[in-house]
Formats: structure tokens, C-alpha cells, sequence
């Protein structure tokens, strides 16, 4: 069998396994393989297939890393509020004055408002 299949072979295992992981890391590498067998096909020796896998397979990894992190979401940031102190300042039928990290809140209240949180216990 000609090397250039080998790695033809190869780069096909690779992407495969990449539509099992969906990282693109390995799709990366997988091109590169085939580029490594691109080079076999041309008459490269096999230092030079390698170093053509090789390198392509560094820069298509950092492309992929970097596109990556181009389109990641930021993560998700607490309410300010989130484990400061409440301290009800007042309670009425119709409105709670509440202090919130030296905030004063008013806020209106019902019945199902109030019943709606954690109960206590």
C-alpha cells in the first residue's frame, strides 16, 4: 500500500473521531494528516510528509483554539445582591421597604410574591 493512503486513512479516523467529540481540535489534525498524505502523493520524502503534518497540525490547532475563543459566551455573572445581607425595614400590605447591601429597596408584595420563595425551616 502507498504511504499516501496511510495517511489518508489516518486523516479519515481523525475526522471521524472528531464528529464524535465536536471540538474541531481533531478535525485540525485531521487536516493536517491529510496534508501529510497530499505530500506523500507528491513525492515528498517521509521527513517531509511529517514536517508538513507537523506544522500544519500546530497552526490549524492554534486557528482552531483561537476561533474557539473568539466565539465562547462569556461566563455568566451573579446578581450583586446574590449572599448580602436583607434587612426588612418595613412591611405593609402593599410594599416592603428593604435595605440591600446599604441599598434601600422598595419593592410591592402580594400574597403569592411572598409565599412564592424558600420557605424557612
Amino acid at each position: 500500500m502507498a504511504t499516501y493512503w496511510l495517511w489518508w486513512i489516518a486523516s479519515a479516523l481523525l475526522v471521524g473521531a472528531e464528529l464524535l467529540t465536536g471540538t474541531f481540535y481533531l478535525l485540525a489534525v485531521g487536516v493536517a494528516v491529510a496534508f501529510g498524505g497530499v505530500a506523500a502523493w507528491l513525492g515528498a520524502s517521509i521527513p517531509i510528509q511529517w514536517a508538513v503534518a507537523g506544522v500544519l497540525g500546530v497552526a490549524l490547532t492554534i486557528s482552531a483554539h483561537r476561533w474557539r475563543m473568539a466565539r465562547a459566551l462569556p461566563p455568566p455573572q451573579p446578581p450583586f445582591d446574590v449572599g448580602q445581607t436583607v434587612r426588612v425595614q418595613s412591611w405593609k400590605a402593599a410594599s416592603a421597604s428593604l435595605s440591600v447591601a446599604d441599598r434601600k429597596v422598595t419593592r410591592p408584595t402580594s400574597l403569592s410574591q411572598a409565599c412564592s420563595g424558600p420557605m424557612p425551616g
